[in-house]
């Protein structure tokens, strides 16, 4: 059996303990935090992190908004039943249960990474109707080069051996977690760091993490951008080392109602870095901000 965190041991420090609620819904056992009223917000973390990654974010905008902030199936606090909850299309069917649960309809969906994408396929399967998508260093395109040809079989080869999961928690220390993070373009403080080091020296959370990569098709993504008729904001961070900040503007052409946003001295956890110009990005209603370090143009795809 895998050894998962629990709440009543490893959650005690958690960021917004107190917003923390669990819920059963899409045959899953969730936990989500909820924080503020207002017009509803969604956050949605990237692959390997949980609802630390918005810590900082949360609180700023439950001044003016409702927060929700999910561990996604597989991650932090929330299992998994079967590997097909962490296929895209099932990890955007299962987010989707849970806001029809909670009775929920974010009006603006935030995604970091991989949740920018899970987002994405929840407006194209008419889960969600928002009026604004924010994207902060989305990966919407698999990893181009030797690279991703490596990694994406490799996920599937240890994400089939169990064991190999509880090998990969026991060799990660602070040290290889702090490689790790430094390698994305960020520095994040030593709270952040603690709170990645809980998560990856779980069993649980890296099985969830490697089948959640294993699992994933992005070949469909292209085509659901074209169709998006959403208004999208693509957040690009210059020194982002995950996704190459092009990306977003890749991703600008091929899509009708594009931004690109463009923060300047922040890596691939951006959000976390700056929680502040992240929080003005997300509230803004126009879903730019007049702030420092801050560029932005509007593209689209001809008609």
């Amino acid at each position: 059996m895998t050894k998962a965190l629990r709440f009543d041991r490893d959650g005690l420090d958690w960021p917004n303990r107190t917003a923390s609620r669990f819920v059963k819904a899409g045959g899953l056992d969730w936990h989500v935090q909820i924080q503020g009223t207002g017009r509803p917000i969604l956050l949605l973390h990237g692959t390997g992190a949980s609802s630390h990654s918005w810590r900082d974010v949360m609180p700023l905008l439950a001044t003016h908004h409702q927060v929700i902030v999910p561990d996604l199936p597989g991650h932090g606090f929330t299992k998994y039943a079967s590997r097909t909850d962490l296929s895209l299309k099932g990890m955007a069917r299962a987010v989707g249960a849970l806001l029809k649960t909670l009775g929920i309809a974010p009006e603006i969906v935030v995604g970091h990474s991989a949740g920018a994408v899970v987002a994405l396929e929840m407006i194209d399967q008419a889960l969600i109707t928002p009026q604004r998508l924010v994207s902060f260093n989305g990966a919407f395109f698999p990893i181009a080069g030797p690279v991703g040809q490596f990694f994406s079989p490799l996920a599937k080869l240890i994400a089939s051996f169990g064991f190999l999961n509880g090998i990969f928690s026991r060799l990660v220390d602070r040290a290889a977690v702090e490689r790790l993070l430094d390698s994305t373009g960020s520095k994040i403080d030593a709270r952040g760091v603690d709170f990645y080091a809980r998560l990856f020296s779980n069993e649980s959370h890296i099985s969830g993490t490697l089948t959640m990569m294993a699992e994933w098709d992005l070949t469909g993504v292209r085509g659901m951008l074209e169709r998006l008729k959403t208004p999208l904001v693509l957040v690009k961070a210059m020194r982002d080392k995950t996704i190459p900040p092009e990306t977003a503007d890749d991703v600008a052409r091929v899509t009708p109602h594009a931004t690109v946003v463009t923060l300047s001295g922040l890596g691939h956890l951006a959000h976390e870095e700056d929680p502040k110009r992240a929080a003005d990005l997300i509230g803004n209603p126009n879903g730019v901000a007049d702030v420092s370090g801050t560029d932005m143009f509007t593209a689209g795809r001809s008609a």
